[in-house]
């Protein structure tokens, strides 16, 4: 096997992490992470942060200036979630590369990478945990308490699923039956050289 890492542990780790994380979140780190296990950790607390950003966001009795500081952080956790997904990606790229498995360019792809699959499973994890939680709202009425119950059910079902789908996929770049392509991510509204409010600033100066 080329990816020395347990999936199943790697998504339990994300179900645990949201919990532990409502009680004491850590400070972030964005330094090179030395594992993959790490790299999974930092894009799910990006998501975790930018998933509390988005509740602030909707509150109609904040005003305008902290709606515009939220937006704003909003934005460098989305940039930041997009370019930990494509490391997560590079990273197994390089494990795959270094380990010199065969494939050439006529093996299948996947149209969704292990990062952006790992990305829905640590939204999925964030979505268990609240729903959950709303389950357990005492001052919620009965039938809200038992609409997501059900919902509840379906997320652990996808989360399921998808954990499948994961690991399938990992098999199969491992064994070389499909083959796995980075492409940089090109958020045009982030480039100051991209978004033309942005640089009609720059040359207005």
């Amino acid at each position: 096997m080329v990816f020395m890492f347990e999936t199943e542990k790697l998504l339990k780790q994300q179900l645990q992490e949201v919990e532990l994380w409502h009680g004491v979140l850590p400070e972030a780190d964005f330094s090179a992470a030395e594992d993959f296990p790490k790299l999974v950790s930092t894009q799910h607390q990006v998501n975790f942060e930018l998933w509390h950003q988005e509740d602030m966001a909707r509150d109609p009795d904040v005003s305008d200036s902290k709606i515009a500081a939220v937006k704003r952080a909003i934005d460098v956790f989305n940039q930041r979630r997009n370019d930990l997904i494509e490391q997560m990606d590079q990273f197994l790229l390089n494990i795959i590369n270094a380990e010199n498995v065969k494939n050439n360019a006529e093996t299948e792809m996947n149209s969704e990478t292990p990062g952006s699959m790992i990305d829905r499973l640590s939204i999925n994890a964030l979505k268990i945990y609240h729903m959950d939680e709303e389950i357990q709202r005492e001052e919620a009425t009965a039938e809200h308490r038992e609409k997501c119950v059900a919902k509840l059910s379906v997320l652990r079902e996808q989360r399921e699923d998808l954990e499948q789908c994961l690991a399938k996929l990992l098999a199969d770049l491992s064994s070389g039956e499909k083959r796995l392509k980075v492409y940089q991510q090109m958020k045009m509204y982030n480039d100051e050289s991209l978004n033309p409010v942005l640089y009609r600033k720059t040359e207005s100066k």
